[in-house]
């Protein structure tokens, strides 16, 4: 720079230097170009803004931290010809970007060497760029505190950056070439792939339009309760997962990854859909020990835990004339050296000291900001939630955060931690009374191991092998040696197929089917999408699902095939304490997520009039009935029992574990009729599906419906739910 700016003879001397002034007091200088007239001094001078990538006029030269990019570097669009400029180069200078838009591009590979990242970008390089937040699928806590004072502080924060980091339940990370729409699929098969906008907004409309509507006025958002809460996390839900449904079937961005949830949570925060958004210290109306999330996002919505990435939430309080900062809410996830072994103790680390930050140096933890918090609400005696987050079995790159109820702060103390820097340690006890939470899942992790054997059980596996996880059959309540007999099958039993009218075209899609492909017919009957996302979760509550058929030549793992492979969790058949036998399971199950199939033996409708007897219609599933709508679930369509409405199932004799369900006036299942076509004939089956998060251990229910015959008043039957919703009765 220096050489740039002297005189000819050489370099600048700086002893001569005399007056130094601030760099927005100095008017810009250019040097003479042929195509430009000379200015004298005195004469205002036309100022020219560079790109920080170039081109730049004659006579300048790149400076740090800029450079100029070879070929290979220059971001598209750079380097255009066009006209030649006033100051006689051929460059067009681009719109204004932010330089935090840019990115350093990868080095080429060496010669012989195939690029990496042909399946996506490292998980490393997850972090925003203009933030410096890490995406959720890491196992680092963030060092910046998130905490705000006023409600909508965070809404603004999450807009301000481009969330286009990966999903935990990460779509597709294949990347296409925006050039060549035609590609080849795993086995070599023509592919068609088509880029759908994603219009959120557009999502959001539809979905609240479709839902019996909830208005938040100041009231609900500062203070939630039970219905509030699902009714947020079921529309947060929806829409993040069509969001991810549609980026599934667009081209992946090379260094560029998709945060649906992000996204998602902000534009429902900057739609006022939120809950509690006062901080308090204790409970939060609405959320229950032992709820569980997939999402740090859904924490937030819900005023659980008001950061998105910050392990330590905390609020102002006056004492006396002064306001100190007390917590409220941890989230401990792995990011630092917790033990969390104890299921009523936690020894929680303090924030800060950049730990596990490689582009940091690791320094010693102040008592600063949430460590204070914690420190004086040591001294203050408060209630402090714990939120433990666990690693998702079914998803490696994710977490499941449990809400473990109250703890206290009994102690801290100061250590040194494994890089040899000081670290703020807190010792954390969980008030007795409360429900259990996370205790429970060590329990079934120690079941799991065989470190630990399961109380009451009578079959190890319910099945004798016929599904791919075992199902235990349990009794912890009575002397009863287990139910009825009858003989375990997965799946439905047609006497006949059921002919349509319409020809059916099978699918060629043999390494399975491909989000976006427009040439693959089954993808084609579900409105040009897959029905579920890479995680195997349903999008559409309200849709009749359409999925690969016998006669498709795509594999048993075909992600349009999710009913067809059989149990996905651990369930468990156990005696209830009212209801004879029920269903639960030994995993969490998460919204939208297949449960089982009800198997049983197709039964001819001109036969249900021999059906009389009480056992038998316990066993009969009736898609004639009328169901009740799912409280602030989008409304059923009316196509799906249309098609459904001459399926009835017996289960009395064979059947699997759908068979033990009991009915409930609040379910947390459903069922949608799944149609597989193979040439002309169809089979319809009755897939089960959460309608929100389940944790372990928690009873699965689905609505009955309700009789319309002559014979009602003969089958009902005293319902005991206990749901506040419970109709008193179903058949």
């Amino acid at each position: 720079m220096e050489q740039s700016l002297g005189s000819e003879s050489g370099p600048v001397d700086k002893s001569r230097v005399l007056n130094v002034k601030p760099l927005r007091c100095l008017v810009p200088i250019f040097p003479s170009s042929p195509n430009f007239p000379p200015f004298s001094p005195g004469q205002s001078a036309s100022f020219v803004s560079a790109n920080p990538s170039g081109s730049f006029p004659p006579g300048f030269a790149p400076f740090y931290p800029f450079f100029s990019p070879t070929d290979s570097q220059r971001p598209p669009g750079f380097g255009v010809n066009n006209q030649p400029g006033p100051f006689g180069f051929n460059n067009q200078i681009p719109g204004a970007v932010p330089i935090t838009s840019f990115r350093t591009p990868p080095p080429p590979p060496p010669p012989g060497v195939a690029a990496n990242g042909d399946t996506g970008p490292s998980r490393r390089n997850y972090r925003t760029h203009t933030s410096g937040i890490q995406s959720q699928s890491q196992s680092g806590e963030v060092d910046e505190d998130v905490y705000s004072k006023t409600p909508n502080q965070n809404a603004q924060y999450l807009s301000s950056f481009s969330m286009h980091a990966t999903d935990a339940e990460l779509t597709s990370k294949a990347k296409r070439s925006k050039s060549k729409p035609q590609k080849r699929g795993r086995k070599g098969q023509e592919v068609n792939f088509s880029s759908p906008e994603v219009d959120a907004e557009s999502f959001l409309s539809n979905i609240l339009n479709s839902c019996n509507p909830m208005v938040f006025d100041t009231f609900r958002r500062a203070d939630g309760d039970k219905e509030s809460v699902g009714y947020i996390l079921m529309v947060y839900d929806l829409l993040r997962r069509r969001i991810t449904q549609v980026e599934d079937g667009k081209e992946a961005t090379p260094g560029v990854t998709r945060r649906p949830d992000l996204r998602s949570g902000t534009i429902l925060m900057n739609k006022g859909i939120r809950t509690n958004i006062k901080k308090r210290i204790g409970a939060v109306p609405g959320v229950e020990v032992g709820d569980i999330f997939f999402f740090r996002m859904e924490t937030c919505l819900v005023g659980l835990h008001a950061p998105c990435m910050a392990g330590i939430d905390y609020m102002g309080l006056k004492i006396s004339q002064e306001e100190e900062p007390v917590a409220v809410s941890i989230v401990s996830s792995g990011g630092y050296e917790d033990n969390v072994e104890d299921g009523d103790v936690l020894i929680y680390s303090g924030q800060g000291g950049n730990i596990y930050r490689k582009d940091r140096e690791i320094i010693d933890q102040k008592l600063e900001r949430g460590n204070l918090a914690l420190e004086k609400s040591l001294h203050r005696g408060n209630e402090v939630r714990v939120i433990r987050g666990l690693r998702d079995v079914a998803n490696p790159t994710g977490k499941i955060y449990v809400y473990d109820g109250l703890y206290k702060i009994q102690e801290s103390w100061v250590e040194k931690g494994k890089a040899g820097c000081n670290m703020f340690k807190y010792k954390l006890v969980r008030l007795p009374g409360q429900p259990e939470a996370f205790a429970i899942w060590k329990s079934i992790q120690q079941w799991k191991e065989g470190l630990s054997s399961r109380a009451g059980v009578i079959l190890p596996d319910l099945t004798s092998g016929a599904e791919n996880l075992p199902v235990s059959l349990v009794n912890d309540v009575d002397d009863e040696k287990g139910p009825a007999y009858f003989t375990y099958f997965p799946s439905l039993k047609y006497s006949k197929p059921v002919t349509w009218t319409e020809p059916s075209v099978s699918c060629n899609c043999q390494g399975g089917c491909l989000p976006g492909n427009s040439n693959c017919p089954c993808i084609a009957k579900n409105g040009g999408y897959i029905p579920y996302t890479v995680a195997g979760v349903l999008v559409n509550n309200k849709s009749l699902i359409h999925e690969c058929g016998t006669s498709c030549l795509c594999p048993i793992n075909c992600r349009n095939r999710i009913s067809q492979a059989g149990l996905k969790v651990r369930l468990e058949v156990f005696k209830t304490k009212d209801k004879g036998w029920g269903l639960r399971s030994w995993d969490p199950i998460r919204a939208g997520a297949f449960i089982c199939e009800y198997a049983g033996e197709v039964i001819n409708r001109c036969n249900v009039e021999e059906i009389d007897s009480e056992n038998d219609d316990d066993y009969i599933f009736d898609a004639t009935r009328t169901y009740q709508p799912l409280g602030v679930l989008p409304s059923d369509s009316d196509g799906a029992h249309q098609v459904s409405s001459q399926l009835m199932i017996s289960a009395k004799n064979v059947g699997n574990v759908a068979r033990f369900m009991n009915h409930s006036c609040s379910p947390n299942v459903l069922w949608r009729p799944v149609l597989r076509k193979s040439n002309n004939e169809s089979y319809l089956h009755i897939a089960f599906f959460a309608t929100r998060h389940i944790p372990p251990m928690r009873e699965l229910t689905y609505d009955y419906g309700i009789i319309h015959s002559g014979k009602a008043d003969e089958r009902k039957k005293r319902c005991l739910c206990g749901s506040s919703k419970c109709r008193g009765f179903f058949y």
